[in-house]
């Protein structure tokens, strides 16, 4: 392995890392404001669950986020191998 992939695998890793936290600290971020949002719900009443929405949006943008931290790859030298083997 040359330095150069071995700095290439190195900041990939370090990408990844970086994603990771930042979704935690987004899961941390999405219970702490949606518990306030539905606590001023609650204190002013009871009425239609307008929190529902923010929950639901931001929910859906938080699993997307998930699913590139987590369980999105990086294009690998072995995927182009296989990709130019499969085109032939």
């Amino acid at each position: 392995m040359t330095q150069a992939q071995m700095t290439s695998d190195y900041e990939q890793a370090r990408a990844r890392l970086l994603r990771k936290r930042k979704f935690r600290g987004d899961v941390v971020a999405y219970l702490v404001i949606n518990a306030f949002l539905v606590g001023l719900w609650a204190v002013w009443g009871f009425g239609s669950f307008w929190p529902g929405w923010v929950l639901a949006i931001w929910g859906v943008l938080l699993l997307l986020d998930g699913w590139d931290a987590y369980f999105r790859h990086d294009v690998t030298e072995d995927d182009i191998q296989r990709e130019m083997h499969r085109t032939r």
